[in-house]
């Protein structure tokens, strides 16, 4: 059976100067002039690991060498665990080691982990150069690439160490996820969930339906989920660019979700399956505060275990858990916030009462 050849498609992240494009399309990798186009100087590093660097590296050197482009690959190791201040130095390493000025566009070939690690060292390098985000995983592709977040984790919590800082472009090649592990399909699937959950109770209703379809990689049902969920971010960070309130909905699952990966440490867990049982642990919190039914709760739990995802938590102890929530971008004196639905398809932001917290995470412990 062939496979469907879909036509690209854009969208625009509107931040006035600082608005930016995002195509999504199969073979990207191989149109010169569309990643080029959006590579103001001549030359380009790209940041990737040793992962994706043997896939798709050399696709992409070519179409910038193509187009007259000097091009200088900084492969670094792959995991969430490497996305540290060793390895950013790793990137400042390879930039000032072969001399790149100030005009020199990064790109970051890979997932969130790559896309994070090189917007941080644009922000920062020589105060700041361009870089343009080609993410090659699902995740990247339907959240973490769009809306400037970057950073590194620290051992005592993810993403505390980054800067807001807009790419020029957003590139997301589809057919790279046909090269994707079925564990990284799945994480990613998380993140489009969460988009359903916290803002289209429509779209998470297709996803429902079509869950079957995103697990088989049809391209069409993929690229209907890349692109609403694109759709759905782009508008929240148009809204709310550094996140002064409505973006933090974006973090639905994440503050439970942020609580496994550094419990368990970095890496032992993929960033999206701990946000997938993190979307359960804060439904079930979101029923026992009476914003959402037992129902939903139950619909919520089974879409999360049909995308192959967790949706029973590590027991990391309950003043464990409480401790790593404490360390939490959102947190405001002391107050642990958190992402809830009231109901389906609507976010809200509230702090919790701790014994009923309590008792949320020692009901979805195994």
């Amino acid at each position: 059976m062939p496979t469907l050849t879909l036509a690209p498609f854009d969208l625009q992240v509107d931040l006035g100067e600082r608005a930016y494009p995002i195509t999504i399309g199969q073979s990207l990798l191989d149109d010169a002039g569309l990643v080029a186009r959006h590579i103001p100087g001549r030359r380009v590093a790209i940041v990737t690991n040793t992962t994706v660097a043997p896939l798709y590296l050399e696709r992409l050197t070519s179409s910038l060498k193509a187009t007259g482009k000097q091009v200088t690959p900084v492969i670094l190791p792959d995991g969430e665990e490497e996305k540290n201040w060793e390895n950013l130095m790793r990137i400042f390493d390879v930039l000032l080691a072969e001399k790149c000025d100030r005009k020199t566009t990064l790109v970051a070939l890979g997932g969130g982990v790559i896309g994070d690690m090189t917007g941080f060292a644009a922000a920062t390098y020589m105060r700041g150069v361009p870089f343009v985000q080609v993410p090659t995983t699902l995740l990247a592709q339907v959240d973490s690439s769009v809306g400037g977040k970057t950073g590194i984790n620290h051992p005592l919590g993810k993403n505390m160490i980054g800067a807001f800082y807009q790419p020029q472009a957003v590139i997301a090649d589809t057919l790279t996820l046909d090269t994707l592990p079925p564990q990284e399909l799945s994480a990613g699937l998380a993140e489009v969930i969460k988009h359903g959950a916290i803002i289209d109770a429509e779209f998470f209703n297709w996803i429902e339906t079509n869950i079957d379809k995103l697990m088989a990689r049809d391209a069409g049902a993929l690229a209907h989920a890349i692109k609403r969920s694109c759709e759905i971010k782009a508008d929240v960070v148009r809204q709310d660019e550094r996140e002064g309130g409505l973006r933090a909905i974006l973090n639905f699952g994440h503050t439970f979700g942020h609580a496994i990966e550094a419990g368990l440490g970095f890496g032992t867990w993929l960033h999206g399956e701990a946000v997938g049982c993190g979307i359960v642990m804060a439904a079930e919190l979101s029923r026992r505060l009476g914003y959402i039914d037992a129902s939903a709760k139950a619909r919520i739990t089974a879409l999360v275990q049909a995308a192959g995802l967790p949706t029973v938590a590590p027991d990391l102890g309950a003043e464990r858990w409480i401790e790593l929530m404490q360390v939490d971008k959102k947190n405001e004196g002391g107050q642990i916030k958190f992402i809830l639905l009231k109901p389906l398809g609507t976010a809200v932001i509230t702090t919790v009462p701790q014994p009923v917290l309590i008792d949320t995470i020692q009901s979805c412990v195994g």
